[in-house]
């Protein structure tokens, strides 16, 4: 454990930040590129992208959970979800068993499914 902030690197003495901006940047860079490669709607490309990067940092919060480093901060991970990453949240949660003891993390996986699927049906509906 870092005995004072000057032994954290700069970029993680604000964690929530860090990893907002982390998650922003590569959201946006595979959104880009499936953009790029597909034809698909912005939003499922939104889903697939957002999916994608919240799978990741689960699987890096876990490893860095074993090695007592810095962590993703949860409402990093919750939001994604949110904002559609669910998929990757549930993959996540199954593939690396993390957060699985956490109800908020089942709560906010639950509701943004719920959320978004319902998005997507009306979606193909209209």
């Amino acid at each position: 454990m870092p005995e004072s902030s000057n032994d954290i690197p700069k970029g993680l003495r604000r964690p929530k930040k860090f990893f907002l901006w982390l998650a922003t940047i590569l959201v946006l860079a595979g959104g880009w590129a499936i953009h790029h490669y597909t034809g698909w709607n912005l939003y499922v490309i939104a889903l697939a992208s957002l999916s994608v990067v919240n799978f990741l940092f689960y699987g890096f919060d876990k490893l860095t959970a074993k090695f007592e480093k810095q962590r993703v901060p949860e409402i990093v991970l919750h939001a994604l979800s949110l904002l559609g990453g669910f998929a990757g949240g549930w993959a996540g949660r199954a593939a690396f068993r993390h957060k699985t003891r956490k109800r908020s993390f089942l709560i906010v996986l639950i509701l943004s499914t719920i959320l978004h699927v319902g998005l997507l049906v009306w979606m193909a509906n209209r």
